[in-house]
């Protein structure tokens, strides 16, 4: 798990198709200058299927290249002030997803793939997120009961010390159980996946400092909802507050109602940081 003198902690998700992800580090809690972010999330890397070799493939778009093949630039900077930084993994639309490993073989194939990407560009772990697969595309199977823990039993192997996380959404959410395996031996967090609204996910062994009901958008679900939804997290004692899509926008004000809540403290949007994406555009 993350650590941090922090609690709860703040998650924060970064669509890096529009936004450059240094912009987690441009929000500090005042007084300190800790970042506000905990964990950052590159979203999204993506579970592709190669056909020929009737297998997933882990795959990247051109934006997710730009932020890993450039960690020195995007990455390290953060991770050096001590944000945690995870990759998301979500299904492409080609069949392939975290729930339909035909065996147990094809889940440690991509789990492999998994660690290596953590290993070579140094990242802090890996979060699950099991939207767009369209299952039974190219001819790959329907979801099924032992996929998923499968795929984290063989994670956790390979990274034991790394974070892995679930974004609680999807047949996944609902396959967290096979035989003597339990997705809550192998998770550090699961988080809530409908922005808005305070849903405590349910999965077996995962202690209240490892869930995060509340879910915003951030700048999309209004400020009331959102200061409302930290107030509950601290009166419930849970461990993560998730927040999607921080852009290039200032946001401080509404960063800093929610931290007033979660830390006793605003936050501050540092002078001159905010950078547009993709590199070199003007916000």
């Amino acid at each position: 798990m993350a650590s941090t003198n922090k609690y709860p902690l703040t998650v924060m998700y970064i669509e890096v198709n529009g936004s450059n992800f240094l912009n987690i580090g441009c929000y500090n809690l005042a007084d300190d200058e800790k970042p506000l972010i905990d964990i950052g999330i590159i979203f999204a890397a993506n579970i592709n299927y190669d056909v020929n070799e009737k297998r997933a493939v882990l795959h990247f778009n051109n934006n997710v290249t730009t932020v890993l093949e450039n960690v020195e630039k995007y990455v390290r900077p953060l991770q050096a002030r001590g944000v945690k930084v995870l990759l998301s993994i979500l299904g492409n639309h080609q069949g392939a997803g975290i729930c339909n490993f035909p065996d147990k073989d094809a889940a440690r194939d991509f789990a492999i793939q998994l660690a290596e990407a953590v290993e070579i560009y140094g990242l802090d772990g890996i979060e699950f997120d099991d939207e767009y697969a369209e299952y039974g595309r190219n001819g790959t199977g329907p979801p099924n009961p032992f996929s998923f823990v499968y795929l984290l039993r063989e994670l956790r192997n390979l990274i034991p010390d790394k974070i892995i996380a679930f974004y609680y959404y999807g047949p996944a959410s609902s396959r967290l159980t096979f035989e003597d395996l339990t997705a809550g031996d192998f998770l550090d967090y699961s988080w809530n996946s409908i922005y808005g609204t305070y849903i405590v996910p349910n999965v077996p062994k995962l202690t209240k400092e490892q869930l995060g009901p509340a879910a915003i958008h951030v700048n999309v679900t209004n400020s009331p909802t959102a200061n409302y939804l930290a107030q509950r997290t601290i009166d419930d004692g849970y461990g993560i507050y998730l927040c999607y899509n921080l852009t290039d926008r200032d946001s401080e004000s509404y960063l800093s109602g929610i931290s007033s809540i979660l830390y006793g403290r605003e936050t501050k949007l540092k002078d001159n940081c905010l950078s547009g994406w993709p590199p070199g555009s003007k916000i």
